[in-house]
């Protein structure tokens, strides 16, 4: 997949000046697979690069492409099949079902997708230390416990990028490490690549380019 912007500005961020290197205002061009890192402080706007990225957002100027194609004139069928084929993503705040259990959060997904066998995803749920978690619901979880649920529901489909907000913020460097391991698993089984969101910490992440804000 190749993602093009082109000055895209977002309307809350319009009023500060971007540097030379930001994405924000600027025009470049991100080709997958690829492992990006983008790092930068609260409030500089790594949120909304994901959601304006993903379709959420779309108070911007400027344009942004997927494979030549204008995201600003994609119709919902189209999004409905870019991020059920193509794009997966682990929001900030997770969107979770919180009256839902751990298992019927994850079915939900894969049910759309039909992308992975229940062994498969039971799998995941023991190699992020969640395996006895899977009938709870997601609401009585820890942040941390939550945001691994989100990060496997984000793997139950095919993708070409993953976009993550922030997806290890509450949880320590080894569990970090371990989620990153099975999301690099992943991405080379779909032969896609992702952004990774961070606040300051890489959890040794060996990244191909590096985005700034």
């Amino acid at each position: 997949m190749q993602i093009s912007f082109q000055n895209v500005l977002p309307t809350p961020l319009a009023e500060y000046q971007h540097g030379s290197e930001s994405v924000w205002n600027n025009s470049f061009e991100l080709t997958f697979p690829k492992k990006i890192l983008l790092n930068a402080s609260s409030g500089k706007g790594k949120s909304t690069f994901v959601n304006t990225l993903y379709g959420v957002r779309k108070d911007y100027s400027g344009s942004i492409t997927l494979d030549g194609n204008y995201i600003a004139n994609l119709t919902l069928d189209e999004w409905i099949n870019l991020r059920r084929d193509k794009i997966s993503v682990v929001f900030q705040d997770l969107q979770l079902f919180p009256e839902l259990t751990v298992w019927e959060n994850l079915q939900l997904k894969n049910e759309l997708t039909n992308h992975k066998s229940e062994a498969e995803i039971e799998l995941m749920l023991e190699q992020l230390g969640i395996g006895n978690k899977k009938n709870q619901l997601c609401k009585t979880l820890s942040l941390g416990q939550q945001q691994r649920v989100a990060i496997i529901r984000s793997l139950l489909q095919k993708f070409e990028v993953l976009l993550m907000d922030e997806p290890f913020s509450h949880l320590d460097e080894e569990n970090a490490r371990i989620a990153l391991s099975l999301i690099n698993e992943e991405a080379d089984k779909n032969q896609g690549g992702y952004i990774l969101t961070t606040l300051g910490s890489h959890h040794g992440f060996q990244y191909d380019q590096e985005l700034k804000l």
